[in-house]
């Protein structure tokens, strides 16, 4: 996996190019990690059997301000051609949630084998309820003011799912004043034996009574051509929930 004669740049270089997800990377871990001066890998898990393989690689990189930021990287053959394919996340919760996803051997399914078999199905298993998990309370937020009250009525304006924000919202929203857009999910996975796509983000408006509303944007490709959509939601849970159904997360 690693060259001892590769520079951190060259590493990362590789790292993004072959990983098939690579652009659902927060932009701001791919910016930080423009000034990644040293960097690491090492073999987290391994699993071979059957004709299929599944490793999962940690890559923490050192950067300029001290600091330091950690890949976690999947590389497996279940796709459709055998060869090896090679998807990146920045949380560990995500990769797993992706290993635990692959076929297993034999035929069956990530969570039809039965106890016992893997030490970590039961550490798959848990980190299921990702997609509906409540995330940790967030740092202060930093509003930016950029034209907000239109940023929302584009935002509501591309929403294509029936149960999107009405005209309540879009009220109070024609008074904000700043705005602060957050990645909070992002994954590849296959849906009704399509590649599909999945990324939720959080529009946090602040409104000029100092009060705080929040749209929660999901985009995928779990559509019947494949093209692109836009759903908008009122909560995190209900935008997951989405998440979840369009997925067929079982």
């Amino acid at each position: 996996m690693s060259d001892p004669y590769e520079t951190t740049e060259e590493h990362l270089e590789r790292l993004l190019g072959r990983a098939l997800n690579s652009f659902d990377l927060p932009d701001v871990a791919v910016e930080r990690l423009e000034s990644a001066l040293a960097h690491s890998t090492s073999l987290h898990s391994s699993h071979h059997s059957a004709g299929l393989h599944r490793e999962t690689f940690k890559h923490v990189f050192l950067l300029a301000d001290g600091s330091s930021l950690v890949l976690w990287e999947l590389a497996h053959n279940a796709g459709r051609d055998g060869t090896t394919q090679h998807e990146l996340y920045t949380e560990a919760t995500e990769v797993r949630l992706a290993a635990s996803r692959l076929p297993r051997p034999g035929g069956t399914d990530a969570f039809g084998l039965p106890g016992g078999d893997d030490a970590d199905l039961d550490a798959d298993l848990e980190i299921l309820a990702t997609l509906m998990a409540t995330r940790p309370a967030a740092a202060r937020r930093i509003f930016i003011p950029d034209d907000s009250a239109d940023h929302a009525r584009r935002v509501l304006r591309r929403a294509e799912n029936a149960g999107r924000p009405g005209q309540d919202i879009a009220l109070r929203l024609s008074g904000a004043v700043a705005h602060q857009i957050t990645q909070a999910f992002g994954r590849q996975c296959s849906v009704e034996g399509r590649d599909a796509g999945f990324t939720l983000y959080e529009h946090a408006f602040l409104l000029c009574d100092n009060s705080e509303v929040s749209l929660w944007e999901v985009e995928h490709t779990a559509t019947p051509d494949g093209r692109h959509m836009c759903e908008v939601y009122e909560t995190e849970r209900a935008a997951r929930e989405a998440m979840e159904l369009r997925a067929r997360v079982r």
